[in-house]
Formats: C-alpha cells, sequence, structure tokens
C-alpha cells in the first residue's frame, strides 16, 4: 500500500468519494466525520497526510488546522484543505491558517491525486495512473476491443472509468441519464453497459428493465456498479432484472477490470 492518508469530511459522499479515489491509486485511507473524532484518530494513527473540509461541526478545519499544528505529534504532517469555496483570497487564508496545500471541489480525479502526491515524500507517492491501468498508450490496439456504455450521474464517476478503461482500448461511451443512455445504446450497441443504481432521473432498476424489454438490446450484458444501494434486496432485484453482475464501489481497478473482461467475453 502507498501513504496513510486521513480524510476529515462530514459529509458522507464527498467523504466516499476520496475515499474512493485514493484507495483507486493505491493509498491506504483512514476516514472521519467531523474535526473532533479527526484529531483522536490522527494522534491515534499518525497517517502521512491529512485532507480536511473546511464547514464542519463542533471543529471547522481551520479550527482543526490550529490544534494540528500546536500538536507537536502532528505538526510535521501535511494538512490539505479541501473545499468548495472559491473566493478571492480563500488559498491564501488556509495557508496562513495553517494548512499546507488546498484543493478546490468538485474534485477533478487526477489533478486531485497529484496534489496529494506532491505533499508526500517521494517514496510515498503513488502513479497518478490507477493500479490495473494500462502504463502506456502502446497497449491501446488501433482498433477498439469493445464499446462500453457507462451510465451515471456523476461526471467525476465517468472520467474514472474511461480513465479505466480507454488504456485498455476500449471504446467508452458515457451517460449522465438512463435516458440518454437508453438512446445511445441503440444508436451504437454497445458489448457492455455499466450502470449506477440510484440516479437523479430514474435509477437503474427502471433502466434495466427498458434496456431487457428491447429485442435488440437484451442480449448486451448488464453490470450494476453502486456506492450506495448495499443492502441484499437491491443487490437481488438487480440479478433478477438481468445484471450479469452487482458489484459495489469502492472496487480494485484490477478487479472491474476483470469482470468487464468476463462480460465482453461472454
Amino acid at each position: 500500500m502507498g501513504a496513510r492518508v486521513l480524510i476529515v469530511e462530514d459529509n458522507a459522499m464527498n467523504r466516499e468519494l476520496m475515499d474512493y479515489l485514493l484507495r483507486a491509486f493505491g493509498f491506504e485511507t483512514l476516514k472521519a466525520v467531523d474535526g473532533r473524532v479527526g484529531l483522536d484518530i490522527a494522534r491515534r494513527e499518525k497517517p502521512d497526510l491529512i485532507l480536511c473540509d473546511i464547514q464542519m461541526p463542533e471543529i471547522d478545519g481551520m479550527e482543526f488546522a490550529r490544534l494540528a499544528k500546536a500538536d507537536p505529534a502532528l505538526r510535521e504532517v501535511p494538512l490539505v484543505a479541501v473545499t468548495a469555496f472559491a473566493m478571492v483570497g480563500d488559498r491564501e487564508r488556509v495557508l496562513e491558517q495553517g494548512f499546507d496545500g488546498y484543493i478546490s471541489k468538485p474534485l477533478e480525479p487526477l489533478s486531485f491525486i497529484e496534489a496529494v502526491n506532491q505533499l508526500l515524500p517521494a517514496g510515498l507517492r503513488r502513479s497518478n495512473e490507477a493500479p490495473g491501468t494500462a502504463p502506456a498508450a502502446a497497449r491501446r490496439p488501433a482498433v477498439p476491443v469493445a464499446t462500453i456504455l457507462v451510465v451515471d450521474d456523476s461526471p467525476i464517476n465517468l472520467e474514472l472509468k474511461r480513465d479505466l478503461l480507454q488504456p485498455h482500448g476500449y471504446e467508452v461511451l458515457t451517460a449522465l441519464t438512463p435516458g440518454l443512455a437508453l438512446q445511445m445504446a441503440r444508436e451504437r450497441l454497445p458489448a457492455l453497459i455499466i450502470s449506477d443504481v440510484g440516479m437523479s432521473e430514474g435509477t437503474g432498476f427502471d433502466f434495466i428493465r427498458s434496456v431487457k424489454a428491447d429485442p435488440r438490446l437484451r442480449d448486451i450484458p448488464f453490470i450494476f456498479l453502486s456506492s450506495t444501494h448495499w443492502n441484499e434486496a437491491s443487490r437481488q432485484l438487480g440479478l433478477e432484472l438481468g445484471a450479469f453482475r452487482y458489484l459495489l464501489r469502492p472496487l480494485e481497478p484490477a478487479l472491474l477490470l476483470a469482470e468487464i473482461e468476463a462480460c465482453v467475453r461472454r
């Protein structure tokens, strides 16, 4: 494993997204739901780097920075502010409070990992290509191995899948909504469909019903990949509706690639 990174973030979605990105690129993660818990974990576990939100209940990011930099055991640990605020002077303000770096939300995967790497010693840095991805464009054949349609209402998740699959020779189509995805599937007839479950405009379950009801699409292998619908009832429903696999995030990239390759061969 790479460096141990502590994520201090009260928003569950943001926390899990950072956890997913870091783990995908080979880092080990620790997570805290607020500043007080974060300080306890930091003092106990001695992480190599701390990512901290600014707006949090009880102890906000600025107070967390003050307390961490006053602690002899933590003051040398790189501390990075992760915030949605983009006001003029925000970066300078958080650096003055003791932060060593600043990352803006929404997160862009490769820029996020690059920013984390810059604050770590060289020996703890990870490649900016996720483990399991092809290291060079030479691996990408001139003719695509197969066309894969990825459906997710998160642009970051779509970009992650594209970055993972394209170096392995796949053509990747992306759609933010099930409606657009259904239209693209009918136009392109992909070799595989990968879909999120919970989306802002309809569910993955509704989407697969539409796919399986179309005679031209019903035989296309279908994978669900969800970070929210972890219960057994959802998994069972997805499989009953015709999904080839029902996978949960976070998932190691190499494992996801293996599942995709199995579906495409099928």
